[in-house]
């Protein structure tokens, strides 16, 4: 029931008077968002006057945009590791922040080969929840009754490890979810999941997919939507039910749990909540011993309204699956973030993918947008050309550059963003990708060097076969549940009567995979989240076909580069067309969950 019109927000209206609250918190830092960056960038270069880092580029406490705009460098990553290194060693001087750093947060992009450390403190869980608390009043703008039911979201925390100095270094997410402010949220009817803590919180990912998704299966009837961050975790949620359904089935029927759950605080959760159903196991095992999978979700969880996930940026690629296992219910990518500081939020949340655009929330950090030109694939760095907020150009591609209480300064984060347009006076962009990733199946980014120093790497157990990789090009194959990454290679045999065996091609797909970064073997290793990686051979005169394809196609024949990665479906029948033979990884690559340096 929309509540008074004394609420009513230009949005639409309100659910209940605390979404009315959350709406005008929206309208107010939207219409002013101009005088909120300012606010926000005194506020950042003032408390952090005495820094090192602020003190080094002669600041002298003064906190006015022109200043900060002379004297401040634009930076990446690799500007600021002496100084996070520096923190992560266990040196607590006020080095980028006033405040002391919590904890380091693990972004998932990739620096030389290794997760990126970035600094974070205590209040910004408070930012997090505050953007958090924005996305349900949206959404219940455009999905009624979703305080009659709940969400089955599936959920996890990844491993975690401290750093020399004695800080802990986590995903940003995993952060969250073991925050008090996750664990003793109060109750709120519209944002209530089938999940126990228990379940989520329990880091042996296969013990706490499988009892996530038996509670989903005891409240199918409650299910209203279903989630997951990233929608490769949802396609890789109803892969684990295909693989797993007779176990889940058993541990309905007879109200036991499976034996391989021997989390005690899960166990002991769990007791609470099975008892035997066996006319819920029949109705299980009728739809899951079902060839034709097409979709599971409606047929299984019948009141799901949509999905919650990421569909953007290289999630763009599950969304056929999730059409055939979903039946084609709508997908709702809510928020935008990373470890470096959360965005804003889509308001509005049930468009098409490839529509979503997210509207900047002023508040969350200061924001300035580095001119992008999609015809170079490249970012002028001049701090004199940078855009700020609200003067950013409909239809323009920009690079984001972020300033964060938590002490990084015009950082750049390396997302390509495209303006879409505006509400009231903040810009709503559209993500467009990674700068520089190259493949990517769940949190993991390869880019092209990295790539290159994997296939250099696995070409060195060609060489007593006088073998060479002469050319090569990549894609993401999704279609498989984990997907996987595919490397075409194109040989040179100097000896055939000494041709590399098949087993020798399969210890290069492993000598690749061990290349690859922290974030792509833990995604192989542990969380299952990938699957082996696959190299075709094939025919010698192979890309010279694709050559000949690309110029008849427009292509310059004096600039043709072979492209690293290829997605575009003519491309990749062409290239399969070809394939000599196929191999995979026969084995896991090394992973431990290593101390950052």
């Amino acid at each position: 029931m929309a509540v008074d019109s004394v609420f009513s927000s230009p949005l639409g209206p309100p659910a209940c008077e605390k979404d009315a609250k959350a709406l005008q918190f929206i309208e107010e830092m939207t219409r002013n968002a101009d005088a909120v960056q300012q606010r926000v960038l005194d506020e950042i270069l003032t408390r952090n006057s005495q820094t090192e880092y602020l003190k080094r580029f002669q600041l002298d406490g003064v906190s006015d945009r022109q200043t900060f705009i002379s004297n401040i460098p634009v930076v990446t990553y690799e500007d600021l590791q002496p100084e996070i290194q520096r923190i992560a060693n266990g040196d607590r001087s006020p080095i980028l922040s006033a405040h002391p750093i919590s904890e380091f947060l693990t972004s998932s992009g990739t620096s030389a080969g290794e997760r990126k450390l970035m600094p974070t403190i205590k209040e910004e869980l408070d930012r997090r929840q505050l953007l958090y608390s924005l996305l349900m009043p949206v959404m219940n703008l455009y999905v009624p009754g979703l305080d009659k039911g709940k969400g089955l979201y599936f959920l996890f925390i990844k491993s975690e490890t401290k750093t020399p100095g004695g800080l802990l270094a986590r995903p940003v997410l995993t952060s969250y979810y073991k925050s008090d402010h996750f664990k003793t949220r109060p109750h709120d009817p519209y944002n209530v999941y089938t999940s126990p803590n228990e379940t989520i919180l329990c880091a042996d990912s296969f013990q706490s997919m499988y009892t996530q998704m038996l509670c989903g299966l005891y409240e199918r009837e409650q299910v209203l939507r279903l989630g997951a961050v990233f929608a490769s975790g949802l396609v890789r949620a109803i892969r684990f039910l295909q693989l797993h359904w007779q176990q889940l089935a058993h541990d309905i029927r007879t109200g036991t749990l499976n034996s391989q759950i021997t989390n005690p605080s899960v166990c002991e959760r769990m007791g609470k909540i099975m008892k035997p159903n066996p006319e819920l196991a029949d109705f299980v095992t009728d739809e899951c011993c079902k060839e034709n999978w097409e979709g599971i979700i409606t047929r299984i969880w019948p009141k799901t309204k949509y999905l919650d996930v990421i569909v953007t940026g290289a999630m763009a690629q599950y969304i056929p699956t999730l059409d055939y296992y979903s039946g084609g219910l709508p997908k709702a990518c809510t928020m935008y973030a990373a470890s470096e500081c959360y965005f804003g939020l889509n308001l509005n949340p049930m468009c098409k993918p490839s529509e979503v655009s997210y509207t900047i929330m002023p508040n969350m950090g200061y924001f300035e947008f580095l001119p992008h030109d999609p015809t170079t694939t490249t970012t002028t760095s001049s701090p004199n050309n940078l855009v700020d907020l609200v003067d950013v150009e409909v239809g323009k591609e920009y690079e984001l550059v972020i300033t964060t209480y938590a002490g990084l300064y015009r950082y750049r984060v390396g997302d390509i963003l495209r303006v879409t347009g505006f509400h009231n006076s903040a810009p709503q962009f559209h993500f467009v990708r990674r700068k520089n990733v190259l493949l990517s199946i769940d949190s993991d980014k390869t880019d092209e060097a990295e790539l290159q120093g994997a296939v250099e790497n696995a070409s060195k157990l060609l060489r007593e076969f006088n073998t060479s990789v002469v050319e090569y090009t990549s894609y993401a194959d999704t279609k498989t549940i984990p997907g996987h990454y595919v490397i075409y290679w194109e040989l040179l045999m100097k000896d055939l009567n000494n041709s590399p065996s098949d087993e020798v091609l399969n210890q290069c797909c492993l000598a690749m995979e061990e290349s690859l970064n922290t974030v792509y073997r833990q995604g192989r290793v542990a969380c299952n989240s990938i699957g082996p990686l696959e190299i075709r051979v094939v025919k010698n005169g192979t890309f010279e076909e694709l050559m000949d394809y690309a110029i008849s196609r427009g292509a310059s024949i004096n600039q043709y580069k072979v492209p690293r990665c290829v997605n575009f479906a003519p491309i990749l029948e062409l290239l399969d067309s070809r394939v000599t033979s196929r191999h995979f990884s026969p084995s896991l690559p090394q992973w431990t969950p290593e101390r950052p340096h």
